[in-house]
């Protein structure tokens, strides 16, 4: 559960599993299958400043990076502890992103700053009132023409997903997990001001995720 002093839910829920993380992610979620459909559905180019929101272990940015080498890339998420591996990830692999700790409601950039910003399996970690902090700083640094794309669990598609899906409840709570998991995502995100458009979805061993681009509403 969140407290006071730690605002947000640790990778897998608590920190002592944060080590298992990376290999875990990859064999429950099709981590690599989604994130390469999330960024090939982009458009990407290497003048762009992009924002990766919650990223985690980095896997998302560092593969961006190696694929737009020229690309401004900034990774922000609020535990110390992933952004070492992230940091370390970029290092080993020789690229350079900018990374930021900071919880996802309180952002240290100006406004209209990113051509992008991504977020993965970061949402259903929100309470309903951090769900909508978090939308409005996007908002705020989306540049005019910019875009937000967001992969992350929603309302499973047949009683296997339904079933599997209580594993994410039992890992992250049903507090932040509910309006995931009962399909209220896009419509939360719509109230924010966005279009939204359902790109993908994933059936994975958790539970299903979908895959949405999103864009001020104009």
């Amino acid at each position: 559960m969140q407290s006071e002093k730690q605002e947000f839910i640790p990778a897998l829920g608590a920190n002592w599993a944060t080590k298992y993380y990376d290999p875990l992610v990859r064999i429950f979620t099709k981590e690599y299958p989604f994130k390469r459909a999330l960024i090939s559905q982009a458009n990407l180019n290497n003048n762009q400043t992009i924002l990766d929101l919650a990223c985690g272990t980095g896997t998302l940015s560092v593969g961006i990076k190696k694929r737009f080498p020229d690309t401004k890339i900034y990774a922000v998420d609020a535990d110390k502890k992933v952004l070492g591996i992230a940091r370390q990830k970029a290092k080993d692999a020789g690229i350079k992103i900018s990374f930021h700790e900071s919880l996802s409601h309180k952002l240290p950039f100006q406004n209209e700053t990113f051509d992008r910003i991504f977020s993965t399996l970061f949402f259903h970690h929100l309470t309903i009132d951090k769900k909508i902090e978090t939308l409005r700083e996007i908002k705020r640094l989306l540049k005019p023409n910019g875009e937000f794309y967001i992969a992350d669990y929603g309302k499973p598609n047949n009683i296997f997903q339904k079933a599997s899906s209580n594993i994410i409840k039992l890992i992250d709570g049903l507090e932040t997990t509910k309006d995931n998991l009962d399909g209220n995502l896009e419509k939360i995100i719509k109230e924010q001001g966005f279009t939204v458009e359902l790109t993908k979805q994933f059936k994975t061993l958790l539970g299903t995720i979908y895959l949405y681009k999103c864009k001020i509403h104009r």
